[in-house]
């Protein structure tokens, strides 16, 4: 049943409510969940949809959890909006990592970088309030603006471009009912990432416009080549008010699964969204909490390892790429993940069957070479393809052989 369907019952006649029967289930996660049943079954499959770095967590950081776990305080609720230590060492980690500072009263520590988003939104839309959304989009922005009431405004940007999208494009989207940009460098899903002049051109028209800005700096230290991360409200100070920054330890330090992520924003949305986290899930795990005080508080070596074999990994993965017919790959600058365009591919035969889009290329390319890749339908742009070069280097190359091989049959 659409969403359509649900929302014209009667209250009694709906199983689920028409808001939360209307989200989509992360594609991302599915692709990776399908993968992963496929491995366990026996077949070789070779997995690019999670974002997810295949590093362990760093010894440190694990040690610093083991020795809370045996902690009484920590066995105990604790402020909802985090640690006190951790929103010090958050604040302290922000100016050293991006100049921008902030105060511990501007911080509030989630459940991972999703919580973060949705949280940040609710506390800033009311119902019919648009979001600016650059896209290519990560699955969850969306959802998250529908959640909050908001009303997400796609800006599509392509691989002509280098998938960044320009201030004429946002203002030509602009409308009465405008209230916040979303601004994500580096990009998931695209790898792409803003030049200073561009970032600073986007932030003053937003600041012209008075609107908000949401800033999703989760891949900042994720940086390749001549390319900088820069932080918006940093470049463009007179953002400081409007500007909501969300990060987390997931990618920086591969910990996607302890599930710390924290927001960093005006004292008055922090407080706002602090007060919907006492009621929706109040605390963060503390075990998690005291390893990402861990992390944030160390030095940044591990990440540095782990950004050369990223870089390494992008390198082989753009140059296999569009060593294929049909396929178009502008090179990454930054995160972790590659966004072709396999335009020229759709509608060509491969093992007998006629791809009319992205999706059902995707599937073809699970079941007859058995990788999984995410169909550019789930970020807004059918068309194209997203592959994570967050595995190892001989999954890596092995992967993208059998898409050349299999994919050389198009005709």
């Amino acid at each position: 049943m659409t969403a359509a369907n649900t929302a014209s019952q009667s209250p009694t006649e709906r199983r689920v409510s028409a808001r939360v029967g209307a989200i989509s289930e992360s594609a991302t996660l599915a692709v990776d969940a399908k993968a992963k049943a496929l491995k366990a079954a026996g077949r070789p499959v070779i997995g690019f949809g999670a974002g997810e770095p295949d590093f362990p967590t760093p010894d440190y950081i694990v040690e610093a959890a083991i020795a809370a776990c045996t902690n009484p305080t920590y066995h105990r609720y604790t402020p909802a909006g985090g640690l006190p230590e951790l929103k010090a060492a958050i604040a302290a980690k922000t100016a050293r990592d991006s100049g921008y500072e902030v105060e511990p009263a501007q911080v509030l520590v989630t459940n991972g970088g999703k919580q973060a988003i949705y949280e940040s939104f609710a506390a800033l839309l009311d119902p019919g309030d648009e979001v600016i959304v650059p896209t290519p989009y990560w699955t969850t922005y969306p959802e998250s603006i529908r959640l909050a009431g908001g009303v997400p405004v796609d800006v599509v940007a392509d691989e002509t471009t280098g998938y960044l999208v320009s201030v004429e494009q946002l203002e030509a989207a602009r409308t009465p009912r405008t209230k916040v940009l979303l601004f994500v460098s580096p990009s998931n899903p695209t790898g792409a990432v803003y030049p200073r002049e561009q970032v600073e051109a986007i932030g003053r028209w937003a600041a012209e416009h008075g609107l908000w800005v949401l800033t999703d700096e989760i891949y900042e230290h994720l940086v390749y080549g001549t390319a900088e991360f820069h932080s918006l409200p940093v470049v463009v100070p007179e953002l400081r008010d409007r500007c909501v920054v969300v990060n987390g330890v997931a990618k920086t330090y591969a910990m996607t699964g302890w599930r710390v992520g924290w927001v960093v924003g005006p004292k008055d949305v922090i407080k706002a969204a602090t007060n919907l986290q006492s009621h929706a899930t109040s605390n963060v795990s503390n075990v998690a909490q005291a390893a990402a005080l861990a992390a944030v508080s160390g030095d940044l070596d591990a990440v540095a390892k782990m950004r050369e074999a990223f870089d390494r990994r992008r390198r082989t993965i753009v140059r296999m790429l569009n060593e294929i017919d049909g396929v178009e790959c502008p090179e990454p600058e930054g995160a972790f993940y590659a966004y072709p365009s396999v335009k020229g591919l759709l509608g060509k035969e491969i093992r007998g069957r006629r791809p009319a889009n992205s999706v059902e290329l995707a599937e073809i390319i699970l079941e007859e070479a058995e990788v999984a890749v995410v169909p550019g339908e789930a970020f807004g742009t059918p068309g194209y393809l997203r592959l994570s070069y967050a595995l190892g280097d001989e999954d890596l190359v092995e992967g993208v052989s059998r898409l050349q091989k299999l994919l050389a049959e198009a005709e």
